[in-house]
């Protein structure tokens, strides 16, 4: 009979741990969402009209010519790294189109592909975007300018920059089509 107390008090502890440690889980995942945006501190600060001015780099297109961030400045832009071996970056492409076909002549999608010549090359990079029939620009960070740059740790991360140049807001992880609106309103 003892041992069977101590055998039900210690399966009622554990059921009650694994319980708690479930429902702050999700408490906690709530503040770290993937969804989540985040807006550039310093455009936070209404004391301060001073915005912060996104860092110019240069990429490749297709055809191995330069391209410049600076480029594209007097529309908004969405500035998305990726690679296509990355499953949260293929799982928010179909929005991206969506959103491109919608919005290409309102806002500058650039999809910038983290091609490093051996994980991601740019064939394969080509390849999976044929593939999957996007229309979207895709650019080529083949000396990883760009995410250095940007100091991009995270595939994917998406980044919202107004027409003026100035860096507003940005989103690390895999972002739904609501997130995506949401970060495009702020540049709009």
């Amino acid at each position: 009979m003892n041992n069977k107390k101590k055998l039900f008090t210690i399966l009622l502890i554990f059921a009650l741990l694994i319980g708690g440690a479930t429902v702050v889980y999700k408490k906690l995942s709530n503040y770290a969402s993937a969804n989540q945006l985040l807006e550039n501190q310093q455009n936070q600060n209404s004391d301060s009209p001073q915005k912060e001015k996104a860092p110019d780099f240069t990429v490749y297109d297709a055809s191995g010519n330069e391209v410049h961030l600076s480029d594209f400045i007097g529309k908004p832009i969405v500035l998305n790294f990726w690679a296509s071996w990355c499953p949260p970056c293929q799982m928010e492409m179909p929005d991206f189109e969506q959103m491109y076909l919608e919005l290409g002549d309102e806002i500058q999608f650039l999809m910038i592909n983290m091609t490093d010549g051996f994980r991601e090359t740019q064939k394969r990079a080509i390849d999976f975007i044929n593939e999957n029939e996007y229309s979207f620009p895709v650019l080529f960070d083949l000396k990883s300018n760009a995410a250095s740059i940007y100091g991009v740790q995270n595939l994917p991360t998406t980044l919202f920059i107004d027409a003026e140049g100035n860096f507003v807001a940005y989103a690390t992880g895999a972002i739904d089509k609501a997130t995506l609106k949401r970060g495009i309103d702020m540049i709009k």
